[in-house]
């Protein structure tokens, strides 16, 4: 992760930006107007939990520019070990405000992800409700490991401003942390089953729900075979995960190699300070 004179909390060994929406929006259209890459990655209570035993999205999570609580869980737990973040970056929101950025400012949007089926659906979305926003090009997620560049090739010609990834964890953060610095895209945001959500393939959980940090619990009702055990394993670890950093703050896992890092354009802030 590079510097961006943003403010950050130190949690479970990463340094989360302390970001609202709208500073991370006002970031992606800095980048967008100086051509420079800002890609987003977004964390949540079962990321951070795999991020302990997976080195790959580890390595490939830290090459981002800003890391942001996606889950309401991770902004609960910063608030319990007292380097708060002010609140919840949710992937889907964020993915939705910079279409409209895209939508007003009339920027090259390339969506990557999904079955070509669901793909069609949020191509159809994307151009009804954001109908400024140029679709530069789109590729399916189901590729090959070895298609990887081939992709990655494919995106850097269309020339976008804005490339959102519909894809799952590791495969999102893997495919960004290779080729990110290759594609030419100034804003790099992996948005998960935001695609599935504005296809209207899955529904996205009721706003009650979502301020009660309960939209995990509305998944699992809507896929309990699937994901009852999956969520319950990952929230005991993580509950375990925080009694331990309460005790023992994890360090900060090692960096990649510095790079050249965008400026933020947030509201003045005193100088940066990592939190042990």
């Amino acid at each position: 992760m590079r510097d961006t004179g943003v403010p950050t909390r130190r949690l479970f060994g990463l340094e989360v930006d302390a970001l609202t929406l709208e500073q991370t929006v006002a970031l992606a259209e800095e980048a967008v107007r100086r051509h420079e890459r800002l890609l987003i990655g977004v964390v949540n209570a079962a990321k951070i939990v795999k991020l302990k035993a997976d080195p790959v999205l580890r390595s490939s999570l830290l090459e981002a520019d800003l890391i942001l609580a996606d889950g309401q869980s991770v902004v609960w737990a910063s608030r319990l070990l007292r380097r708060p973040l002010p609140g919840r970056v949710a992937g889907i929101d964020l993915f939705e405000e910079l279409l409209g950025v895209a939508d007003r400012l009339h920027l090259r949007v390339f969506l990557l992800g999904a079955t070509a089926a669901v793909l069609a659906r949020v191509e159809d979305e994307v151009a009804r409700r954001w109908p400024g926003a140029v679709l530069a090009g789109s590729r399916d997620g189901y590729f090959a490991e070895e298609e990887s560049a081939q992709v990655a090739d494919q995106i850097a010609g269309c020339s976008p401003d804005l490339l959102f990834l519909g894809m799952t964890t590791p495969k999102k953060e893997i495919f960004l942390g290779r080729y990110g610095d290759r594609l030419g895209v100034p804003v790099q945001h992996g948005v998960g089953g935001s695609f599935d959500v504005l296809a209207g393939v899955t529904s996205r959980a009721p706003r009650s729900w979502q301020r009660l940090g309960m939209e995990w619990a509305y998944r699992v009702a809507q896929e309990p075979r699937r994901l009852g055990r999956r969520y319950l394993v990952t929230n005991l670890a993580f509950v375990g995960l925080v009694g331990v950093e309460l005790v023992r703050p994890q360090p900060a896992y090692p960096r990649p190699r510095p790079t050249t890092r965008l400026e933020a354009v947030t509201e003045p802030h005193p100088p940066r300070r990592e939190q042990p």
